[in-house]
């Protein structure tokens, strides 16, 4: 993996770790009911989106 890869790999990782703690607090506060399934599927894509950049380093 080239300096720049792992530079968007790292980026990733603190916005799913961010995303994770604002999905327990919405799980937390169910003020939008829509909320949680919006942040989970936002941290899915990320995920994959890590993944396929490990693959292709």
């Amino acid at each position: 993996m080239d300096k720049k890869a792992k530079k968007k790999v790292e980026v990733l990782r603190k916005k799913i770790s961010q995303l994770q703690q604002q999905l327990a607090g919405a799980k937390q506060q169910p003020d939008d009911p829509d909320e949680p399934a919006r942040l989970q599927a936002e941290i899915d894509g990320l995920k994959d989106e890590m993944q396929q950049l490990k693959a292709a380093g």
